[in-house]
């Protein structure tokens, strides 16, 4: 028997599928989100997808359970608006997975948390038999959401998960969509009175403890922001004060 420990996403599902629950949550206006649409976006409905909503909720916050299910609604009307052809069901698991690697399961890893969250949405997917290619596409969309510049010029599902991110945290792309849509939103899945700082909060205690995680990326931003004793590398310096003679 193998001594190994299973990784935090296994332990959830073990945890779900026997009927135990890691978090309480309230309930909210999210229940029957599969049945409802907003201009004919609506959750993917399958097993994995019912599986998958089940286990974000019970690792993630509130905030980053309603975060994450935004991300995927916006992404979505983005890509609707687009017209590009993206699978539903990937983009769900690549928005609903984005920031796990942020909660308490992973306090100890040195990774960055995007590959943490990237590498739990892998594991599940191949646990549902996946082809690999979609679970590389999912890899990809989750690993560089935090990455501007780059995810735009890759498949629909892994641009669409930034853009879906981009809108709910930055705003970007706000006058893009209509009232009616973020108020759908919204309603379905609240941001609460304060989810600005609400969420720079969570960025700050999923990455405190891997602070050399964060170099060359906005994540920099999130420890500057809540600790004023912290300093970042330099990319310049790193250069000059290398061991090279020229």
């Amino acid at each position: 028997m193998s001594d190994k420990k299973p990784s935090p996403i296994a332990e959830t599902k073990i945890a779900h599928r026997s009927g135990q629950h890691v978090h309480n949550h309230s309930a909210d206006a999210s229940i029957g989100y599969a049945s409802a649409a907003i201009d004919g976006v609506r959750i993917p409905d399958s097993k994995m997808a019912n599986d998958l909503t089940q286990m974000i909720r019970d690792t993630e916050t509130d905030l980053l359970f309603r975060h994450s299910t935004r991300v995927y609604l916006f992404g979505a009307l983005t890509g609707k608006r687009r017209a590009l052809k993206f699978d539903s069901e990937l983009l769900y698991v690549g928005a609903m997975f984005h920031d796990i690697g942020l909660t308490e399961g992973y306090r100890t890893s040195r990774n960055r948390f995007e590959v943490d969250s990237a590498n739990a949405a892998r594991d599940f997917l191949r646990s549902y038999g996946i082809s690999e290619n979609a679970v590389e596409t999912v890899w990809d969309a989750i690993a560089l959401h935090t990455t501007p510049g780059i995810p735009e010029h890759k498949k629909p599902e892994v641009a669409l998960v930034t853009s879906g991110v981009e809108m709910d945290v930055l705003g970007l792309a706000y006058d893009e969509f209509t009232e009616a849509q973020r108020d759908a939103v919204v309603a379905a899945f609240p941001r609460g009175a304060s989810f600005k700082k609400d969420i720079i909060g969570a960025f700050y205690q999923g990455m405190k403890h891997r602070p050399d995680s964060t170099f060359g990326t906005v994540n920099d931003d999130v420890l500057a922001y809540w600790d004023p004793t912290f300093k970042r590398a330099d990319f310049c310096s790193i250069i000059l004060q290398s061991s090279w003679r020229s």
